[in-house]
C-alpha cells in the first residue's frame, strides 16, 4: 500500500515535486532558493544523522514492554513515518495564504489552521526541542556518576546533571547561532554506530552467562509505552523542511527520506532483537547498562556522554531562536547591549528550567516514554495528516489512502493518550518507590 500512496502523493495531478522549470514553481508555490543546495546523498546522510540517536538505545526495552509482537509496531511505525515525511514536505508547496514555499512545520500548521494551529504545533515541538536536552542531561548525570563510581567524584547523578547543564550553558548563552556545529551530527552518528556494535557483540558474548530470561510474545498493555519509545527513535520531522530545502533535486525527497528511515530501521532491528533475546524483560534503557562491566561498557558510556553533550545545545538553540524571533529580540530593535541582555536572560531561564526538570525527574527511560508519547507521536503521526488534509483537500484522496491516514491517526492517538498516561503512572510509581 505504501508504494501506491507515495505514487499517488507524487502523481502529476497533485505533486509537490513536479517542477515547472519555466515558472520555478512546485505545486502551488514558488520554490525556495537552492543556489547553495547539495546532493541527495548529502540529504540522506543528514536524515540518518538526525534520526539515528539515543532512541535506539531503548528499543530493546520497548520489546520487553510489548513482547516480540512489538517488532510489528516498529515496522509499521517505520512505514508510517516514511509516508508522513513525504506528505509533510508536500504541504510546504500547497500554502493557502502565500505564493512561496513554507519554511517550517510551524508555518505549515499556521497556514493550515491559523495562529491556533501554529501554537499547538509549537507546543508539541517544544516537548521535543526542550524534552530531548532534558533527557540528555539526565543521561549525562547518570553516566558520569557511573564512570566515577568508587572515587571522590561520585557525587551523585543530580550534581553531575547540574554540572553538565552549566557546561552546556556556556556555548548556548554566548553563541548567537550554531551554524558551525554541523560536524556534531556526524560525530553523533558514528558514536551511536560504535555503541550499537559494542552492545550487540557483548550481548552475544554474555548470552551463556544469562539465566532465567523471560520472553513474551505479546503484552497488549505494554504496546502504548513501546510505541512511545519507537516514535522517539523515529523523530525527525522538525528538521525535514530544512533538509529538503538543502537538496538540489527536491523531487528525489521520497526516495531520500525512505532510504534514510530504512537505514535507521535496520540499525534499530539490529540492536533491539539481540538485546531483548539475551536479557529478556530485564533489559535496561539505555541498553549498555545491561552489558557486563568492563572497558567496552566504559567506552559506550563515554561515547554517549560526549555525543549528547554536544547535541543538547543544538536542540536548545532551535527552540530559543524561534522564541526570540516571536518576541522580536533583535539588535535592530533593542541595540547590541540590550539585545544580548534579553537574549542571555531568556536562555539562562531556559537552561535553568531544563536543569530543574532533569534533577527532579531523574528517570531516563520513563522520560523517554513521556517525551516520545507527547512530542514525537504528535509531530510524526498527527500533525502531518491534519495539515495534509487541510492544505491539499480531503475528498480528492482515494479510499485506500484515507483508510491509511485514519490508521496513522489511530496510532498517533494511542501513543499520545495511553502512552502519556502509562508514562505518568510509571513516574508516579518511581517517585513513590524512592520516597
Amino acid at each position: 500500500m505504501l508504494e501506491k500512496v507515495i505514487e499517488y502523493s507524487n502523481s502529476d495531478k497533485n505533486s509537490s515535486f513536479s517542477l515547472d522549470s519555466e515558472k520555478g514553481k512546485f505545486g502551488n508555490a514558488f520554490d525556495c532558493d537552492r543556489s547553495n543546495s547539495g546532493s541527495s546523498l548529502y540529504a540522506y546522510w543528514n536524515i540518518v544523522c538526525c534520526v539515528c540517536g539515543t532512541g535506539m538505545l531503548g528499543l530493546s526495552q520497548s520489546l520487553s514492554k510489548g513482547g516480540w509482537g512489538a517488532l510489528a509496531l516498529l515496522l509499521l511505525s517505520w512505514w508510517m513515518a516514511i509516508y508522513c515525511s513525504v506528505i509533510l514536505i508536500k504541504c510546504l508547496y500547497y500554502p493557502r495564504k502565500q505564493q512561496t514555499r513554507l519554511p517550517s512545520v510551524t508555518a505549515i500548521a499556521q497556514d493550515a489552521f491559523g495562529k491556533i494551529g501554529a501554537w499547538i504545533s509549537f507546543f508539541f515541538q517544544a516537548w521535543i526541542v526542550l524534552g530531548t536536552p532534558i533527557l540528555y542531561f539526565v543521561l549525562c548525570g547518570a553516566n558520569m556518576n557511573e564512570l566515577c563510581r568508587g572515587t571522590v567524584a561520585e557525587i551523585g547523578s543530580t550534581y553531575w546533571t547540574i554540572i553538565f547543564c552549566a557546561f552546556v550553558a556556556i556555548p548556548y548563552i554566548f553563541f548567537k547561532s550554531m551554524k558551525d556545529m554541523g560536524w556534531t551530527s556526524v560525530f553523533g552518528s558514528l558514536a551511536i554506530l560504535v555503541t550499537t556494535f559494542i552492545c550487540v557483540v557483548l550481548a552475544g558474548l554474555d548470552r551463556p552467562n544469562v539465566t532465567g530470561v523471560i520472553h513474551n510474545n505479546i503484552v497488549w498493555e505494554g504496546y502504548p509505552a513501546a510505541l512511545s519509545t519507537i516514535a522517539f527513535s523515529l523523530g525527525g520531522n522538525v528538521v525535514y523542511p530544512s533538509v529538503e530545502a538543502s537538496m538540489k533535486k527536491p523531487q528525489h525527497w521520497p526516495r531520500v527520506v525512505a532510504g534514510g528511515l530504512t537505514t535507521c530501521a535496520l540499525l534499530y532491528i539490529m540492536i533491539a532483537i539481540p538485546g531483548y533475546y539475551v536479557y529478556g524483560d530485564s533489559v535496561q534503557n539505555p541498553i549498555y547498562n545491561s552489558i557486563p562491566n568492563g572497558p567496552p561498557r566504559i567506552v559506550c558510556i563515554v561515547l554517549m556522554t560526549v555525543n549528547v553533550t554536544v547535541s543538547a545545545p543544538i536542540f536548545l538553540m532551535s527552540f530559543t531562536l524561534e522564541c526570540e524571533s516571536m518576541m522580536n529580540i533583535t539588535v535592530e530593535r533593542w541595540g547590541r547591549i540590550r539585545e544580548f541582555i534579553f537574549r542571555a536572560s531568556f536562555r539562562t531561564l531556559t537552561i535553568v528550567f531544563c536543569a530543574v526538570i532533569g534533577c527532579v525527574v531523574p528517570y531516563f527511560d520513563l522520560l523517554m516514554s513521556l517525551f516520545g508519547a507527547v512530542g514525537y507521536c504528535t509531530t510524526i503521526f498527527l500533525i502531518p495528516i491534519a495539515c495534509y488534509w487541510r492544505l491539499t483537500g480531503f475528498r480528492n484522496k482515494p479510499i485506500y489512502e484515507l483508510a491509511w491516514n485514519f490508521l496513522i491517526i489511530l496510532f498517533g492517538l494511542v501513543g499520545l493518550v495511553f502512552g502519556s498516561w502509562f508514562a505518568v503512572e510509571d513516574l508516579i510509581e518511581a517517585f513513590q518507590n524512592d520516597a
